[in-house]
């Protein structure tokens, strides 16, 4: 019986040696440089919920000088990072197969900044001053702040990501990330300037979207769910566990972070309700509605960004978030 026994549990230990699936390799390319902003996915990565979840994951940075939009579209990535949902509705105009599958963050984290005490401590205040404005956002929130807020552009000039113009003009205003510039800000300035995000008043767009193509949704469904998913519990445990791996492999991953701003910038997410606020508390982290796509776009159609005839339908799917995975994982108290 012994020996029956002992061959028994041999077999059965070969049979699961054989029918264990090897990990699928998936490639996830960012917008951007290795930071805080971009903390789920590698703690996901660093604490083994990718591979719990049977994916061998390369997350690829961004950068200056890179458009790993590109990459997917060519096929040459499986997952790309997205900014907002302009890029995403712009890609149906355009003809590219391609889904947003999640949304990391429920708020786009925006901002524009003041100097406090200078008469622009209202975001209805900045546009009476010069108001410093890159052109990619200028063509995009911008219209929509002219349009809901009666901003204009006589008094934009170029936001070249320097803060230093914005510093020396007191009386101006300035766009940027609230996990980033005003960090610079306070570092440089020596001052903490008022803060507007944007989502707060209206610009109701998700932020930092997870999309693939849609033949990828189409033929492996299980590995789309199974990336998604992983990637919440990655921003639960990065948000409210011990992120130390996971800063310690952006830090490698760009030398240019520090420590001090990846706390800010932590701090921040969590002021604010970037990552985990609204829908996401019930559905679970990377929650979207139809009801908020639908705000947005029509929003963008009233700004003129986008063609109101355009089935922006098409540019997401609901079908892998709102299951509220990971739910547990956020602190009761």
């Amino acid at each position: 019986m012994k020996i029956h026994a002992t061959l028994t549990a041999a077999f059965l230990t070969l049979c699961g040696l054989n029918t264990a699936r090897a990990a699928d390799s998936v490639t996830f390319a960012t917008n951007w440089l290795a930071e805080a902003e971009h903390g789920g996915y590698y703690q996901a990565l660093v604490d083994g919920t990718y591979a719990k979840y049977g994916l061998d994951v390369k997350i690829i940075p961004g950068g200056p000088q890179a458009n790993n939009r590109l990459l997917l579209i060519s096929g040459k990535i499986d997952f790309y990072m997205g900014g907002n949902m302009i890029p995403s509705f712009t890609s149906i105009e355009q003809g590219v197969p391609t889904k947003v599958v999640a949304a990391s963050f429920q708020k786009d984290p925006q901002v524009f900044m003041s100097h406090p005490g200078q008469g622009r401590d209202k975001f209805e205040d900045l546009k009476k001053g010069t108001i410093f404005v890159a052109s990619e956002l200028l063509a995009s929130a911008y219209q929509w702040m002219k349009v809901e807020y009666g901003f204009n552009e006589a008094n934009v000039k170029p936001y070249t990501f320097n803060p230093a113009p914005f510093i020396a003009d007191k009386g101006s205003a300035q766009q940027g990330y609230v996990t980033s510039e005003p960090f610079a800000v306070e570092k440089q300035g020596g001052f903490k300037p008022n803060i507007f995000l944007l989502a707060d008043y209206g610009f109701d767009t998700y932020s930092t979207l997870i999309e693939t193509r849609n033949e990828i949704i189409e033929k492996k469904p299980d590995l789309v769910q199974r990336f998604v998913d992983a990637s919440a519990i990655g921003w639960y445990n990065y948000m409210y566990g011990d992120n130390k791996k996971a800063n310690d492999l952006i830090k490698k991953e760009n030398p240019e972070m520090d420590d001090a701003q990846i706390a800010f910038s932590i701090a921040k997410m969590k002021e604010y309700g970037i990552v985990d606020s609204g829908d996401s508390l019930t559905l679970g982290m990377g929650a979207m509605t139809d009801e908020r796509m639908k705000s947005f776009f029509d929003k963008m159609v009233k700004a003129g960004v986008v063609k109101a005839n355009l089935d922006y339908k098409k540019s997401y799917t609901l079908q892998f978030v709102n299951k509220k995975v990971g739910l547990d994982l956020r602190p009761k108290n």
